[in-house]
């Protein structure tokens, strides 16, 4: 029998003001990804744009489908 998963899936995207967040499917959060679409305070906050950001968190969220692969 396979270990139960701490983290199951699916893994949804939470869309916020300023971030995507990644939720499992009890809800417990599992990262953050901050953006900044305005130009100047994207560089002086060090942010991704937020097409960069909605991409890093839907990487994020494939991760159980990437694993049931092995």
């Amino acid at each position: 029998m396979p270990p139960r998963r701490r983290y199951p899936s699916p893994w949804r995207i939470e869309e916020n003001s300023e971030s995507y967040v990644v939720v499992d499917d009890n809800g417990q959060r599992l990262a953050f990804v901050y953006f900044e679409d305005e130009p100047v305070r994207q560089s002086t906050m060090k942010r991704i744009g937020k097409g960069d950001a909605y991409q890093l968190a839907r990487a994020i969220s494939r991760i159980p489908q990437m694993l049931q692969r092995d």
